[in-house]
């Protein structure tokens, strides 16, 4: 599965990168980093969590 944010929407809340730290984090100017854009098997269900959080529905999961 691959990770993907779309920057024009992501407004930093954070609240991703709390749901899956191993995949996402913020950098000091609050912009999302994917730490892993092809997301490993066991990471998928943080994955899929941290698109769910989002607020602005930044985050996408899709098949790799």
């Amino acid at each position: 599965m691959k990770l993907q944010v779309d920057r024009d929407r992501c407004e930093g809340y954070g609240f991703c990168a709390q749901s899956a730290p191993a995949l996402l984090q913020l950098d000091d100017e609050g912009e999302l980093v994917i730490l892993q854009p092809q997301v490993p098997g066991a990471d998928v269900a943080a994955a899929e969590s941290a698109t769910r959080v989002c607020p602005v529905a930044a985050l996408q999961v899709s098949p790799a």
